[in-house]
């Protein structure tokens, strides 16, 4: 019976799941060198929209419950309650930022792309539609050149 070992994490994990890709990704908080698979990524980005959505349904229930928002969705006043919900989605965007675009970098690595092809996010709409695009490609195996050596 043979063993299969995990790949390092200079490697990237292709066919990750849910859980090793987001152990991954906090692991590799501020790597910008090597490699990410289609599967790394994806399942990040999956489990970044899922915490956004339900920190945003926080606030909202936060916001109704305190009366702050009526059922037509008008903000009557700002009050420290509903900030809460607000400065959740705050924090996790700035706790996220610097290894979301690093996770980026490295998966257009794995697609042998520049990583700086992720300042295409600096442009609106057509930067992020772009990036997309790029960020589906298939595996490229010259994109090993951007491993670390």
């Amino acid at each position: 019976m043979g063993t299969t070992t995990s790949p390092t994490l200079a490697e990237p994990l292709y066919g990750a799941s849910f859980t090793q890709a987001i152990g991954r990704f906090f692991r590799k908080y501020g790597t910008f060198s090597g490699r990410a698979s289609r599967s790394e990524y994806w399942w990040w980005q999956l489990a970044t929209t899922l915490v956004y959505i339900a920190l945003a349904v926080l606030a909202l229930v936060i916001g109704f419950a305190t009366g702050e928002l009526n059922a037509d969705g008008d903000v009557f006043y700002l009050s420290a309650a509903f900030s809460i919900g607000i400065a959740l989605i705050a924090v996790w965007a700035l706790v996220t930022l610097v290894p979301q675009v690093a996770v980026a970098v490295r998966r257009l690595h794995d697609a042998n792309l520049s990583g700086w092809l992720v300042l295409l996010r600096l442009v609106p709409s057509v930067g992020d539609i772009i990036l997309l695009v790029l960020t589906v490609q298939p595996s490229n195996p010259d994109g090993a050149r951007y491993d670390e050596r």
